[in-house]
């Protein structure tokens, strides 16, 4: 499912990914963990929890516990146009414009026409809601395991990505991001596991 459908549903929780533009790596190629960072504490400050994420090079994977009265779509469009605007500044500083060519050039003549010069992020977010803990279990493993798959390699042993919730579950370090274990909400573990 994807953000195009309204999402409203007080205290429902998703899975959800976001991917740059044609699968880009745009997040490292800008630095732009940071920038990750930044829109997830903004919509801890408007009442959304994060129960996990992981920031991989050219997607963003997270489990979202939405407030009461929250416009998910919303957040998710404001927050993804704030780090586009971060991506193309520093990309633009660091010269790069092999990458900046890329984004231009996709951009739809009705975007352009209210503003928009790169496209930066797929138009929609996936979105899957999460019913129990089982559940938030399986996309929290899937999420924990993707920056040490075979296709990314990004670390040899998952706890020790820097931009994942893993440690936050084994070890309680909570990094850069602001995180709730998924518990609090009153669903408990079913596998026994760090998940």
């Amino acid at each position: 499912m994807s953000t195009r459908r309204k999402r409203s549903k007080d205290g429902a929780v998703y899975f959800g990914t976001f991917t740059c533009h044609r699968w880009l790596p745009l997040i490292e190629a800008a630095e732009g963990h940071d920038l990750v960072y930044r829109w997830m504490h903004a919509a801890h400050g408007q009442g959304y929890r994060f129960l996990g994420y992981a920031i991989m090079p050219n997607h963003v994977h997270f489990i979202i516990r939405v407030p009461d009265g929250g416009a998910l779509n919303t957040m998710l469009a404001n927050g993804k146009r704030l780090m586009a605007y971060g991506i193309v500044r520093r990309l633009q500083e660091q010269g790069r414009t092999d990458l900046l060519d890329q984004l231009r050039q996709d951009v739809r003549a009705a975007d352009a026409a209210r503003g928009q010069r790169h496209r930066v992020f797929a138009t929609s977010t996936d979105l899957i809601e999460l019913f129990s803990a089982r559940m938030i279990e399986q996309k929290l493993q899937y999420v924990h395991a993707n920056p040490v798959s075979k296709k990314w390699r990004l670390a040899d042993d998952a706890v020790e990505y820097p931009h994942s919730s893993f440690a936050f579950y084994v070890r309680g370090e909570r990094r850069d991001a602001p995180l709730t274990a998924y518990q609090e909400f009153g669903y408990l573990g079913g596998n026994g596991g760090p998940w």
